[in-house]
């Protein structure tokens, strides 16, 4: 069994900063690619930030020059610095993993249990 394990949300005024972490274990292959998504009440999930193994990586549009995603292929996590947080960045933060369990598996995708993020005064 694979399992990703979140940890760093909690409550922030608007203007500040959290680091939020996430490590993966278990029966792992390889990771593709790690990656944050978020999603507040009423709304979809949607992606915040993802870094494949190249470390090439991707922001939504609402998170750019703000936010900062960090990988450790070594150690399978992934990290997300968030600064300068403003009340629409309030959602629950997951973390999703891309991989291959073993060699000659299919990839499949994995998520952690979410951590809430409140950003309000």
């Amino acid at each position: 069994q694979v399992q990703l394990v979140e940890s760093g949300g909690g409550l922030v005024q608007p203007g500040g900063s959290l680091r939020l972490s996430c490590a993966a274990s278990g029966s792992i292959f390889n990771i593709y690619a790690m990656g944050w998504y978020r999603q507040a009440p009423g709304k979809q999930r949607e992606l915040v930030a993802v870094i494949p193994s190249s470390g090439i990586t991707n922001y939504a549009d609402s998170v750019k020059g703000r936010f900062t995603i960090t990988r450790d292929n070594a150690k399978n996590t992934v990290a997300l610095q968030m600064n300068s947080l403003k009340p629409e960045d309030t959602a629950v933060y997951y973390c999703n993993a891309h991989l291959r369990r073993f060699f000659g598996d299919n990839t499949y995708d994995y998520w952690g249990q979410g951590t809430q993020v409140t950003v309000s005064s």
